[in-house]
């Protein structure tokens, strides 16, 4: 039996993929994060939401450093599924804990565009929320934010504007478990 005829094609983007950020470049700004998000937050008892599902690798490593007593919760909203452009939002789990009076850290994978993390933080200022910042691993550098000029509140890496996957980030759904950042060959 000829394996290379049952292999999944994702392995091919695998291979072929350029590494942005290894897993200790990674693991360095999830230090680095931990410390400034430390400093900023440790005295206020956050509520924390992690963005589904590609924040779920990220929150995994950043939040055990984290030593203060915070509230973690989730939510989901997207606007890519497993395609590799945006569309509507959809909100497959809106926010659940109450925000109102709460200072509110918002843990992502990615900032790119930002329209979906643009109506979360929305949201949640709407419902009374006493502060909201924003945590992510990767800002895409580009010019294209739902926002002139974005930045998140907290910033991993800078990434260049090309498709990224790992830690977290996914190509159509896979390659979430990738240990650095990558990205693929020709997009």
């Amino acid at each position: 039996m000829n394996t290379t005829q049952n292999r999944s094609p994702f392995w091919q983007v695998w291979e072929e993929a350029d590494c942005l950020a290894d897993q200790q470049t990674v693991q360095a700004a999830i230090d680095r994060l931990a410390a400034e998000i430390t400093a900023r937050l440790a005295d206020k008892s956050p509520l924390v939401y992690v963005v589904m599902n590609g924040a779920v690798i990220f929150a995994g490593q950043l939040l055990p450093r984290l030593r203060f007593p915070l509230e973690v919760t989730y939510l989901h909203a997207t606007r890519y599924g497993n395609a590799t452009q945006g569309a509507e939002l959809h909100w497959r789990v809106e926010p659940t804990a109450a925000a109102e009076g709460r200072h509110v850290l918002v843990l992502d994978d990615i900032l790119d565009e930002g329209h979906t993390l643009a109506a979360i933080l929305e949201r949640l200022k709407a419902e009374g929320a006493a502060s909201v910042s924003l945590a992510v691993l990767c800002d895409k550098q580009h010019d294209r934010k739902a926002r002139p000029g974005w930045k998140a509140d907290f910033t991993g890496l800078e990434i260049p504007d090309r498709f990224v996957f790992g830690f977290g980030m996914d190509y159509k759904g896979y390659w979430r478990n990738a240990p650095g950042i990558y990205a693929v060959k020709g997009l």
